[in-house]
């Protein structure tokens, strides 16, 4: 469905989609729908391809995924001739991976690097978007597709004093590519999400000091880390259908499923015994291969609660400090953390963990950090302080649809999606692991592969049919809504815990639930049941 060029005084490109962003979910999109003979280009605002994996290049980067689920399953060749090293693959072998993806499939060449994208404006008289980058370069596509990410709008935290501390400061999510040195300086980080957990455990034995600034503990699971030998790669290639089968098959697109019995149908002794096994396996078989209830249920979700605080404080020797780190939130109801070696970090004569529920920051000076308690001395800050998650990146591009409707102020009182792939009064617009999306709580790549298929046959479909456009309907974007909400309501998710799942909570506003809680397994269902209906929550024309 190509889209005719037309002479107007400033040059505008034409292709039938246009892709904004070139990470894991650009890539997929970029080569499936040039599959499917789209004349196709992508924006980037990085220099090069790969994300949140170009971004994030903190000491200790790397997967909670096993490495052999986060990867395309698109081409049997490409899983054929890479090689990886780890269980848990760096961040430097992931952005070579997918470097080595765009070489392989030549997919460089229709990507423009350093190219923020300001605006899109969906076009009623001829059906097409006019997307605008920050040089002032327009596009014009049939189909739009972002691919913006969900962990990609770093937030530093609202503290007063910034620009007066006379070091150095820096944010996980945007790290120098040129490395920092950190060995043998004074060293404050503050957050202990999962970026903060990476970072801790790795610099803890380079630093002079470290000090952890703790703003609410979570509970870590062991990663279990490890080289990949050849006869384990060979195995994993042999068995590759199989793997990409269970993911599929799972509530999360891991390789691990739930335990189909109840918490409460077991002893006490059989819970335990089920409870160490699953620690003792490696990524996130505690979360996603538990039993069936474990984030319905707070009476087992707090069994598992204990047994982890108990771990927490097997490993740290001073009972205070092991205090501190004991969350009291239900288990699972925010990303869960994995670690190599993280709890025993505490153990260290040069790290000091500082509570801020107990004394919080009062502000950034010239020399460091000063609580209500103390000054601590720096020469570093490490912000490990999150996102703006899930909507923050699209909020950042002024994006129109019919009627001139903003996409900012129609989701003010919280997202609204079909399938979390569309939305109502945007026509051709697709958004990749946007909001309600299973994407956004699952092994990314497997479900992003999910999103991509069901938008290319969508399209596919549409070029059969001979229609040129495809929105949601308002009701089943109003039904889609309300199912994504009423099953957050049903799992512990719906607690006040401060997580990212949620939309921050601002004064006088509810929460607005930002993933699809129901399973990625559950989603791929209704995507292909849609399509099995030939689309009927989507008007054609």
């Amino acid at each position: 469905m190509p889209v005719s060029a037309t002479n107007t005084a400033t040059a505008v490109e034409d292709f039938d989609a246009l892709i904004i962003g070139a990470g894991m979910a650009g890539l997929c999109a970029l080569y499936r729908l040039r599959q499917i003979g789209l004349s196709v280009h992508a924006l980037e605002t990085a220099p090069d391809v790969g994300g949140v994996w170009y971004w994030n290049r903190y000491p200790g980067a790397r997967f909670d995924s096993e490495s052999y689920t986060y990867c395309y399953s698109f081409s049997r060749d490409l899983l054929d001739d890479w090689n990886w090293q780890e269980r848990f693959a760096a961040q430097p072998e992931v952005l070579a991976y997918l470097n080595h993806v765009a070489d392989r499939f030549d997919l460089r060449r229709h990507i423009d690097f350093e190219t923020p994208v300001v605006s899109a404006r969906y076009r009623q008289q001829d059906g097409t978007w006019l997307v605008e980058t920050e040089a002032g370069k327009q596009i014009r596509c049939r189909f739009l597709v972002t691919a913006t990410g969900p962990l990609a709008v770093s937030r530093f935290p609202e503290i007063e004093g910034f620009e007066d501390f006379g070091g150095e400061c820096y944010h996980t999510g945007r790290w120098p590519h040129r490395g920092v040195v950190l060995a043998g300086k004074r060293v404050g980080i503050i957050g202990t999400g999962a970026s903060g957990v990476q970072v801790i455990q790795t610099i803890a034995a380079d630093v002079d000091r470290l000090t952890v600034f703790q703003r609410t503990p979570t509970y870590c699971i062991p990663q279990r880390n490890g080289p990949l030998d050849e006869g384990e790669r060979e195995d994993i290639r042999r068995n590759y259908g199989h793997i990409f089968a269970r993911c599929r098959d799972s509530f999360a697109g891991f390789i691990h499923s739930f335990d189909p019995r109840s918490g409460l149908e077991v002893s006490e002794q059989e819970r335990q015994a089920k409870f160490e096994e699953l620690w003792q396996q490696p990524g996130f078989a505690f979360w996603f291969g538990n039993f069936i209830d474990l984030m319905m249920d707070p009476t087992v979700n707090e069994y598992a609660c204990e047994f982890l605080r108990g771990k927490i404080m097997e490993r740290v020797r001073d009972p205070e400090t092991a205090r501190k780190l004991l969350p009291d939130h239900p288990f699972g109801t925010k990303r869960v953390p994995l670690e190599n070696g993280y709890y025993e970090v505490y153990n260290r004569d040069n790290v000091e963990l500082v509570d801020l529920r107990e004394t919080p920051i009062q502000r950034i000076t010239s020399g460091g950090i000063r609580t209500t308690s103390a000054d601590y001395p720096l020469d570093v800050i490490i912000c490990a302080t999150g996102f703006d998650a899930v909507t923050g990146s699209l909020a950042k591009i002024d994006i129109r649809g019919l009627g001139d409707q903003s996409l900012s102020d129609k989701w003010r009182q919280g997202p609204k999606t079909c399938l979390g792939l569309q939305v109502a009064g945007f026509p051709n617009l697709f958004t990749l692991a946007g909001p309600h999306n299973a994407a956004s709580l699952c092994n990314a790549v497997r479900c992003t592969e999910q999103n991509v298929d069901w938008v290319a046959d969508c399209i596919l479909y549409m070029r059969n049919q001979g229609y040129t456009r495809v929105v949601a309907t308002a009701e089943a974007e109003a039904d889609w809504t309300q199912h994504v909400n009423e099953v957050a309501g049903m799992t512990l998710l719906d607690t006040m815990t401060e997580s990212w799942f949620y939309s921050a909570k601002q004064p006088g506003q509810e929460r607005h639930v930002l993933v699809y809680a129901g399973g990625a397994n559950t989603f791929r269902k209704r995507c292909d049941e849609e399509a099995r209906r030939s689309y009927p929550g989507f008007e054609f024309s």
